[in-house]
């Protein structure tokens, strides 16, 4: 038995698309019910849950009898819209057996990447969450085209986890956790129990499997619990056909890869910037600018910048990039592309010389810049 901790109260469980749609074959409803009978024990032990549920594009496939996840994002939007009206149906009637409401919340990056939509999404979730009500949280993929295309309901749900600051995210998937191998083609790998989200050296094994319906593998939940991490919260990966398997992890039983976030939880407005999936460009830093961002967390001169790439407008998020073209750090950055071309590599009293005027010295300000 592992020891639980003590102030998980409030978890974000994630279930994928493969384990929802009975791998294509429509709603796994039997499995539905099983998880809600769980999630009802967690909120009667006083844990709150945000469920953020893949399917909807799947269910749709399913309904419209179609044999496979299209590629058309024309398609890929209908079946969104065709397949979340029987899952939130699911959901609903579930919980209604426990007396229980649910509300369905639909995120896009977008609402993320606005600060008043950001603090508007979680003060509506956690008023919901003081009311009892289950949120159950899905991609708005029947309108956002950059969504169908490159998101994914782990990185969402991490998202989500750092909006609500959640202890623990929880991603039920179709495998048992993250192996040392791919254990569909290596019979010798073994499940990893406990690691450090930020090892690095798990990158190399995350390979993982990848069904066809849903979009992420290992690879993605990896990466989610690390930007879960930023926010001190713990994720585990489990597989989501073990028998009680929200109980029993509830109770302290060791099952699947818990990821330990290993770092405090960053300030909220860092914490919201860390969570920002699109960037519009990139500025290259010396190696003096490395260590004066990293070593001693002060703002970007644009005498540390030595080059500028992507088109931005300010206040943008940019990365912040070594010589080597390793991200170091992102934040909203206070000129332009074409601004910040023209005073690169200067100092700050030479910026007014350079562009007519001087809104700022600090290229980035240390308070809108987060390490990665």
């Amino acid at each position: 038995m592992e020891q639980n901790r003590d102030n998980a109260q409030r978890w974000v469980i994630k279930i994928g698309s493969a384990l929802l749609t009975n791998d294509g074959t429509g709603l796994a409803r039997t499995a539905i019910d099983d998880w809600v009978t769980q999630i009802a024990g967690l909120l009667a032990q006083g844990i709150e849950v945000v469920l953020v549920s893949s399917g909807a594009v799947a269910e749709g496939v399913v309904r419209l009898g179609w044999r496979q996840r299209p590629e058309a994002i024309h398609q890929l939007q209908a079946a969104a819209a065709v397949g979340q009206m029987g899952l939130v149906q699911a959901y609903e009637s579930s919980f209604q057996r426990y007396n229980r409401h649910t509300a369905q919340i639909l995120l896009d990056h977008d609402d993320m990447a606005n600060r008043q939509r950001y603090l508007n999404a979680r003060s509506a979730i956690i008023t919901l969450l003081e009311l009892g009500v289950v949120p159950v949280v899905n991609e708005n993929d029947t309108v956002v085209t950059d969504e169908i295309r490159f998101g994914d309901n782990d990185s969402l749900a991490a998202l989500v986890a750092n909006l609500v600051d959640a202890d623990l995210l929880l991603i039920l998937t179709d495998k048992d956790g993250l192996y040392t191998a791919n254990p569909d083609s290596d019979p010798s790998a073994t499940l990893i129990g406990r690691a450090d989200a930020g090892d690095r050296s798990l990158d190399a094994i995350a390979g993982g499997s990848r069904s066809g319906l849903g979009r992420g593998g290992m690879t993605t939940k990896l990466q989610a619990a690390r930007l879960a991490a930023r926010s001190g919260c713990d994720t585990r990966i489990v597989g989501g056909r073990i028998d009680t398997v929200l109980t029993r992890v509830a109770a302290g039983e060791a099952l699947g890869t818990l990821l330990m976030a290993g770092q405090k939880p960053l300030a909220a407005r860092k914490q919201w910037l860390a969570g920002q999936l699109q960037l519009r460009g990139a500025v290259s830093l010396d190696d003096g600018a490395v260590r004066v961002v990293q070593g001693a967390g002060r703002s970007l001169l644009p005498v540390g910048i030595t080059a500028v790439s992507g088109q931005f407008k300010r206040g943008d998020l940019v990365s912040c990039v070594d010589a080597n073209g390793v991200e170091i750090a992102r934040g909203l950055i206070n000129y332009s592309s074409d601004e910040s071309r023209k005073i690169q590599g200067l100092s700050s009293e030479a910026i007014g010389t350079a562009l007519g005027y001087c809104d700022h010295r600090e290229l980035i300000h240390r308070d809108n810049l987060v390490l990665v």
